[in-house]
């Protein structure tokens, strides 16, 4: 955009240009039509245009129509007709570019508390490669609440009862304060948790008082000393808070796993700056690794170090999965330690909310179904996996995502980009740009006022319960008790043509101890990957053994 365009838009907004039309064509027709008795038709077209325009600025229901007055209706109306011109539209119901339409619908109804029952059957392909689905019993069952539930942190000092589904990291700065506040509204509405992302804990975050996960960083922003490094007195601070549930350490994250970050300092606000402990209207930046520690040892003492200056809350990290023997090296230095953490959050290469550098999304990191498989396989295999809860956070919207989550080993999930549709978000994919049509992910105060937080925050709830709902019908069908039980035995693929196998016979699980039982020398390696790369991993360092 032309730096003269650029100046005209930041101080009359050009989305507005079409309200500003009309009310000129109102003045102008009326003082025609006054004086030459003409033009009357464009005065009251004029008049009702403004008039629609005043409504759509002063509506709470509609981001949209907030920030793009008149002109926001056109989606509407193309959303309105879309199924009797669908052959002229380039996207289809079920193109997911990332999310398709299908998806976004599914979440929209869902928040809004509509229906979301299909007529004439599924849409999708279920002869199509990949196709999935969970098999039903002959003896359903009946569950009288959706509010499932699990302990995390059981038998140490503040463990905490856990909804399976959760809003995923998002950061205030990335997202804007309505964004934040209706999230965090929604997340005590619906008793479930708000992981604040690595921005650390905002003002917005505290007026509900929702249940909030603690993301740190490896900037440590909200317990950063004025050198940058880890600050335990200002650690103390935060984590003593009510609100705080649980401390996650976050080593990598699926959108730019080994990637660190800078907010340029112009968009360091006051309140940006007050929640993450920087100064105002300085780059903000995020280095690629953590300096509180630098091996796999080192990463487990120091989550050791937070559970007890929290006052024993639950403790985990989140990583995307890079190179196996890291990961191997940090299950090595439980062994060695005895530390475990109380949680992980597997994360996978097709989640993330936040820019990323175009290789980094589409080339960088371990996809879900590979990451949480090879995290879940390997604490079983070392007998560790009853102690440890395990999180999934990668393009989950669905009960049928968050069942098959919990087939492939978690016990709880995650969603980022599920709740910014349940916010309003469009998927323009604008987030980089503060130019967000929603208000979801931008700082410009009149561009975020479109989002109405009570309004909002109702949705979430909503999408939240009505999601979960749709699980208990799953799990009552599948003759289950909770979707805990859910097994990869349940869910069945397409692999080619007329061949299906369950996902129990696709893809390989270990039994408790078996991976022992093959360090030990005792029976064969019960996959290529350990008998690759265990005996490179060491517990004192994150790099690999010299092969011998």
């Amino acid at each position: 955009m032309p730096a003269w365009l650029d100046a005209l838009n930041r101080h009359l907004p050009l989305r507005y240009l079409t309200l500003i039309a009309l009310a000129c064509a109102a003045l102008l027709g009326a003082f025609v039509w006054i004086a030459t008795g003409e033009f009357a038709w464009l005065a009251l077209l004029g008049a009702a245009g403004t008039g629609l325009g005043w409504r759509d600025l002063h509506q709470r229901r509609h981001a949209v129509l907030r920030n793009y007055p008149v002109i926001g209706h056109l989606r509407f109306l193309l959303e309105f007709i879309r199924p009797e011109i669908r052959q002229y539209f380039i996207e289809s119901d079920n193109e997911a570019a990332p999310f398709s339409r299908q998806q976004r619908s599914l979440v929209y109804q869902r928040a809004k508390g509509q229906p979301d029952k299909r007529p004439f059957g599924t849409q999708l392909d279920v002869h199509h490669q990949g196709y999935e689905w969970i098999n039903h019993s002959l003896v359903p069952t009946h569950i009288d609440s959706h509010d499932f539930r699990v302990t995390i942190g059981a038998g140490r000092g503040q463990p905490y009862s856990a909804s399976v589904f959760n809003i995923s990291a998002m950061s205030f700065g990335a997202l804007s304060a309505n964004a934040i506040l209706a999230l965090n509204g929604g997340a005590r509405k619906g008793g479930f948790m708000h992981d604040t992302g690595e921005g650390s804990i905002s003002e917005h975050h505290r007026v509900h008082g929702g249940d909030l996960v603690w993301e740190i960083g490896s900037g440590y922003f909200g317990c950063r000393g004025d050198d940058g490094r880890f600050s335990e007195e200002r650690f103390v601070a935060n984590a003593a808070s009510a609100q705080v549930r649980l401390i996650e350490v976050k080593l990598s994250q699926g959108a730019k796993p080994g990637h660190g970050g800078v907010l340029p300092g112009p968009k360091v606000t006051p309140e940006i700056a007050a929640a993450r402990g920087v100064p105002v209207g300085v780059d903000c930046v995020s280095p690629a690794a953590h300096s509180a520690f630098s091996t796999p040892l080192e990463l487990l003492q120091f989550i050791e170090r937070l559970r007890a200056l929290s006052g024993g809350k639950p403790t985990g990290f989140k990583l995307c999965i890079g190179h196996p023997w890291e990961w191997f090296a940090i299950c090595q230095a439980m062994q060695a330690s005895g530390i475990v953490p109380d949680f992980i959050v597997v994360d996978g290469a097709e989640g993330g909310t936040g820019a990323a550098p175009l290789e980094f999304t589409d080339h960088v990191g371990t996809p879900l179904q590979e990451g949480l498989l090879l995290v879940h396989n390997t604490l079983v295999g070392l007998g560790l996996r009853e102690r440890i809860r395990l999180g999934a956070s990668g393009k989950i919207v669905s009960a049928f995502d968050i069942a098959r989550a919990m087939a492939l080993g978690a016990d709880f999930c995650n969603s980022a980009r599920g709740f910014m549709f349940a916010l309003g978000c469009i998927q323009a994919q604008t987030c980089h740009s503060g130019e967000c049509p929603t208000g979801v992910t931008t700082q410009d105060p009149w561009r975020q006022r479109a989002l109405v937080v009570p309004d909002k925050t109702e949705r979430v709830a909503q999408f939240h319960a009505n999601t979960l709902h749709a699980l208990k019908e799953l799990v009552q069908a599948a003759g289950l008790r909770h979707p805990g039980e859910i097994r990869a035995s349940h869910i069945v693929r397409r692999v080619d043509g007329d061949q299906v196998r369950l996902l129990a016979n696709q893809l390989r699980f270990l039994q408790p101890g078996e991976l022992l039982e093959a360090i030990a020398g005792r029976q064969p390696w019960p996959h290529k990957v350990y008998e690759t790369y265990w005996p490179l991993a060491r517990p004192d360092s994150f790099a690999p053994r010299a092969p011998e």
